[in-house]
């Protein structure tokens, strides 16, 4: 091949590579447009969010056979609205929350249901880790409880077939200390149905009305989420005995009261919805909500017996190393009158009197040791309850100085 040839060649090559490297330019500054152009149109319609007046939000009360609607505004006046091309009018229902435009003429959005916050970080999401198998004694009690509330959810079929309405709702109730938080924690757990806890008095409020629209909208939620489980905790806090006479406060939780009332027996069926309550006040909660038709079931949590208290040892030791003469039997005997909580604090200072100690196993030395200290406590409590003011500053040195 000439040198001519060959020049020729390369010339040609020359030009090729870089009508390439023009076109990949052209592709790489397309793309960069497109980009711009993207980010363009973001700060538009950003700009115009910003631009654009604010929605005014309204409850519709009623639709009118010309497809008006009647809303209830959340600036004050009730107010007759047309209804948006892009609205479907069979959304549209009484109760309903939608959005109109600023001076309110016409009907643009339809709002989600709004779900109070407060009521619903009561839902327990994350189930306790207990089970019934953890709870000593109460077998009585916990065969009563499956039956009327996990035997209602979930098979409905054996009562609609005998013809009969499952309980409503669970009262469980006795000294504190005996296991009712306990047992409603193993319902949360092994029952399969959403869950609500709440302490009776976080639905005592400060202004009036809060706390009957929380205990509305709670068991409108327990709806929804059906089948579920409502569990009031220390529900003297609001269903004391109604008095004639008292205090704006009182009244509240009053009102509060009868909203419970009217929605644990009222118009609306609870369906799959459990109310399980716990209280060691039982004497001082008030009538209505103790008939049956609410709280069908009284259930006594009582001091646990001989037999109770050794099931409970074991239950409460079966974790802990322990020397062979430990002898459960005979720490039940010893501790009669005790509470439940009190006899997991007994296991539980024995375990600090053997780590004291050097040692890695609790022995019986240590178990009786505890049982002093935490009977003897509980001793100091009731000689407190029983006396009062001066008296009961010199009942405290004559025990402390024994």
């Amino acid at each position: 091949m000439s040198s001519e040839a060959s020049g020729g060649y390369r010339v040609k090559l020359d030009e090729d590579d870089y009508i390439e490297y023009l076109e990949s330019r052209i592709r790489l500054l397309e793309m960069e447009r497109e980009k711009l152009r993207n980010q363009v149109n973001y700060f538009k319609h950003q700009i115009e969010k910003l631009l654009s007046l604010p929605l005014i939000e309204a409850v519709v009360l009623d639709v009118l056979p010309d497809g008006r609607v009647v809303v209830k505004s959340s600036t004050g006046p009730s107010l007759i609205v047309y209804v948006a091309n892009g609205v479907n009018p069979s959304d549209l229902r009484p109760g309903t929350r939608v959005a109109l435009t600023q001076r309110g003429s016409a009907i643009v959005e339809v709002l989600p249901s709004r779900e109070n916050i407060y009521v619903r970080s009561m839902e327990v999401i994350e189930r306790p880790n207990v089970s019934f198998s953890d709870i000593g004694g109460l077998r009585r009690q916990i065969q009563e409880l499956r039956e009327v509330v996990e035997l209602p959810l979930k098979h409905p079929e054996l009562f609609e077939e005998i013809g009969i309405e499952p309980p409503k709702g669970v009262l469980l109730y006795g000294p504190p200390g005996c296991g009712k938080t306990l047992l409603a924690k193993a319902v949360a757990r092994e029952s399969g149905a959403t869950f609500i806890s709440i302490v009776g008095s976080e639905l005592v409020q400060k202004f009036i009305g809060e706390g009957a629209r929380i205990v509305r909208e709670l068991f409108e939620m327990a709806r929804r989420k059906a089948p579920s489980i409502i569990f009031i905790d220390e529900i003297d806090a609001i269903a004391a005995k109604r008095i004639d006479v008292g205090t704006s406060g009182e009244r509240e939780v009053q009102r509060t009261l009868m909203q419970l009332l009217a929605e644990m027996d009222g118009f609306r069926p609870l369906d799959k919805v459990k109310v399980i309550a716990a209280t060691n006040r039982i004497e001082i909660l008030d009538p209505a909500i103790l008939r049956p038709g609410r709280f069908d079931r009284l259930i006594e949590i009582p001091l646990p017996d001989l037999e109770a208290r050794v099931e409970i040892f074991r239950v409460h030791t079966r974790r802990m190393k322990i020397d062979k003469d430990v002898d459960l039997f005979e720490l039940a005997r010893r501790t009669e009158g005790a509470s439940g909580a009190e006899i997991k604090a007994i296991c539980t200072e024995a375990g600090y009197s053997a780590i004291r100690a050097g040692r890695r196993r609790v022995t019986m030395e240590d178990f009786l040791y505890a049982i002093d200290k935490v009977m003897s406590k509980k001793r100091i409590r009731r000689v407190g309850h029983s006396v009062s003011g001066g008296e009961k500053r010199g009942r405290y040195s004559d025990i402390f100085y024994q």
